[in-house]
């Protein structure tokens, strides 16, 4: 994908021009968002929080609780647009999967994005939402790379590689995916060309975007890293992988003092390449105090190829 904005998404005219179909338009706003942290947000006191950190956009979520089987679903109303009034960043807010009259409400409101997230949860288990019939560019949640291909079909703007949804705080599970779908695309970019057809069928993705994804060798989206990232070294290592962004989750708030976490994660986005900054980044956080009891137990312990990590 260019630096410069420009979407070449397909190979027809009817796609790739705006005054045709707005989807090349929303893909360009995506990528605006390109080398930046976005972070879950409750209220609008973390929303300016994030923002004065360098936040390049926050999305607004439910207070995290823990109750039992709790059906999760779009934050209310008011709230957002009580965040959109303290804050100048864009706004992100979630909608359950499938559920086009919840990103009715959200794109009335005026939101930046909308989320369709499985986050919250499925309100229609066969049917995702149509995004080309909205004017508001989506974010789609996937976890392998003919997952995304297919929520790209579907009208989605900017991918989330996801990891844990539970809010354990351990990136084994968003390193995996990530993995995968790197690993695919360089793979992809290898192959020949009569192999494309047959490896579009293996992973059920639209054979044009996998012909597009192999010449772009990346995404034909912005891809950002969500799940489990509560460390600036958790970040930079998204951004090393090969990711343009990550979504950290509002538990790196709960801390006293949220804004040099938040501004050490959105650092070490910036500047992952660099040791030296991480260094600086990661120092004084007390993290291993707070975020005690955020990983994996020995009852979910990932095996892979035969070994225990």
């Amino acid at each position: 994908m260019a630096e410069d904005g420009t979407v070449t998404l397909y190979n027809t005219t009817h796609i790739t021009d705006p005054n045709q179909n707005p989807f090349s338009f929303k893909v360009g706003l995506s990528q605006t968002l390109r080398g930046g942290t976005i972070f879950d947000v409750s209220n609008p006191q973390q929303a300016k929080i994030a923002e004065e950190a360098g936040a390049r956009a926050v999305i607004v979520s439910e207070p995290i609780t823990t109750r039992p089987q709790r059906i999760s679903r779009m934050p209310d109303p008011s709230m957002v647009k009580d965040i959109k009034r303290v804050v100048s960043v864009p706004v992100v807010a979630r909608a359950r999967v499938g559920h086009f009259v919840e990103a009715q409400i959200l794109e009335a409101i005026g939101v930046d994005y909308i989320d369709e997230s499985e986050e919250l949860g499925v309100a229609d288990h066969r049917n995702y939402i149509n995004k080309h019939n909205f004017r508001t560019p989506f974010v789609c949640g996937s976890r392998n790379l003919g997952e995304a291909l297919r929520r790209i079909r579907e009208g989605a703007a900017m991918i989330r590689t996801q990891g844990d949804l539970e809010g354990s705080g351990n990136i084994v599970e968003t390193v995996k995916n990530v993995r995968s779908v790197m690993g695919d695309i360089r793979v992809l970019s290898n192959m020949d060309e009569d192999e494309v057809f047959a490896f579009s069928k293996k992973i059920e993705a639209p054979y044009d975007l996998v012909v597009q994804t192999k010449q772009l060798g990346r995404l034909p989206v912005v891809n950002f890293a969500a799940g489990g990232i509560v460390t600036p070294a958790d970040a930079a290592l998204m951004m090393q992988l090969g990711c343009d962004g990550v979504i950290v989750g509002s538990d790196v708030f709960d801390c006293p003092n949220p804004f040099n976490r938040v501004r050490g994660i959105v650092q070490a986005v910036r500047h992952y390449n660099d040791p030296h900054v991480l260094v600086e980044t990661s120092s004084g956080l007390g993290l291993d105090e707070e975020m005690e009891g955020l990983n994996l137990g020995d009852n979910r312990i990932e095996s892979f190829g035969g070994a225990q990590l």
